[in-house]
């Protein structure tokens, strides 16, 4: 198999709820308005606590920096794993377990913190940049190891990158084992056709920026019991041109049925939240912890990193 360091250099973002006034504008534009930026790799994740947005640089010249938005200090590298030279259309049907072996438990041994988004079309594995040296000297043996460089893919090796470091020799650390929380929510991994977004646009935004003050009376007695026992999640994500969107069957009720479309058994997911209070971003292993098990398993799943927690379906 091939592994693929993507041309993007990306932020990872926190914008807080009672801050997002001051983001609608940046964020609409970032959505819907591709021809106004070159922004190349965007994702936003709502979540009770605050709204993730991990983006390339050129997007990250659209967030104005203020007292509501928290910024990781790292620049990350998104690494992707293909088949057959492409991206593999089949990860989708498996997600990070398929890659819990070969990738996500030796970057865990050799103390490599990670960074997942796991999407419809694809998984992507964020590592920090500094890092690279460590996770190409990590992974080579299982992987040809290619660097996409102005849209064309460049074969690296470990002697590419000398001022990095090698395998470290520490001995692995016991991760921590972190609470769990299962939400009743089912939720959908869906696509959407990019010429389609605007089709969407008043709903999606109505979702995303207003979701807090939807109530429709109709679901109040129904709703009234159930609010203590799902979360608040929604995930759009814009990246090279491809759309990825993860909701609950609540949300989904408002889209048009036939614009967003699943795999083809449409299958519905349970979320697993991992952390009972922010898990940060220097604590290696935790991705490992969760994804080595169901890949064990043969369990199909989605993973998701937020800033404070992290989301497997």
């Amino acid at each position: 198999m091939d592994l693929h360091i993507l041309d993007h250099r990306l932020r990872v973002t926190s914008i807080s709820k009672n801050g997002l006034v001051n983001y609608t504008h940046p964020l609409i534009k970032l959505i819907f308005l591709r021809n106004r930026t070159r922004c190349k790799f965007f994702s936003l994740t709502e979540t009770p606590e605050n709204y993730t947005v991990v983006l390339d640089e050129e997007g990250f010249k659209e967030l104005p920096p203020s007292e509501h938005l928290q910024v990781e200090s790292s620049i990350w590298l998104p690494l992707n794993v293909a088949s057959n030279g492409n991206a593999s259309s089949s990860s989708q049907a498996v997600g990070v377990t398929k890659i819990a072996k070969s990738v996500i438990a030796p970057l865990a041994q050799q103390h490599v913190s990670v960074f997942m988004l796991s999407t419809y079309q694809t998984d992507f594995i964020l590592v920090r940049e500094k890092d690279l040296s460590v996770v190409v000297s990590t992974l080579e043996e299982e992987f040809n190891i290619f660097k996409e460089v102005e849209g064309e893919y460049v074969p690296v090796c470990c002697q590419d990158f000398t001022n990095g470091l090698q395998k470290n020799g520490k001995e692995a650390i016991q991760p921590t084992v972190h609470p769990v929380l299962i939400p009743q929510n089912q939720f959908c991994v869906m696509s959407l056709d990019p010429d389609t977004l605007p089709s969407i646009a008043t709903t999606l935004i109505d979702v995303l920026f207003y979701s807090n003050s939807f109530s429709p009376k109709e679901d109040s007695e129904s709703s009234a019991g159930q609010d203590s026992d799902c979360i608040e999640f929604f995930s759009f994500s814009l990246i090279d041109g491809y759309i990825s969107l993860v909701m609950d069957t609540e949300a989904q009720r408002r889209f048009p049925a036939d614009l967003l479309f699943t795999s083809s058994s449409g299958e519905l997911w349970r979320m697993v939240r991992i952390g009972g209070q922010p898990l940060g971003f220097d604590e290696c292993g935790i991705v490992a912890q969760i994804s080595q098990p169901l890949a064990d398993g043969d369990i199909s799943a989605y993973y998701i990193s937020t800033f404070s927690f992290d989301h497997v379906l």
